[in-house]
């Protein structure tokens, strides 16, 4: 599989998740898991945004075509690797 392949992947898994927490929030009453599924919500717009840039360098440099990758997310301590053989 492709480091492209693998983004896209990443990005509509993360732009779920999203719209999840979005849901949740607004479905329940407790205000303290209104807070934090509003902050989850939140924290994956930026972990969309670090997808999206990363498929547009991917696409401006044509990275997809074999060599190992890494990808990185700033705002954690996750780091995924993708080598392709």
């Amino acid at each position: 599989m492709t480091v492209q392949k693998d983004l896209e992947k990443a990005l509509a898994a993360a732009e779920s998740a999203k719209g999840t927490y979005a849901s949740f929030a607004t479905s329940t009453e407790d205000q303290t898991a209104q807070q934090m599924f509003t902050q989850m919500s939140q924290d994956m717009k930026q972990h969309i945004s670090n997808i999206e840039d990363r498929l547009s360098s991917n696409a401006a440099v044509g990275l997809n075509a074999g060599n190992a990758s890494t990808v990185t997310n700033s705002n954690s301590s996750a780091t995924v690797t993708n080598q392709q053989n």
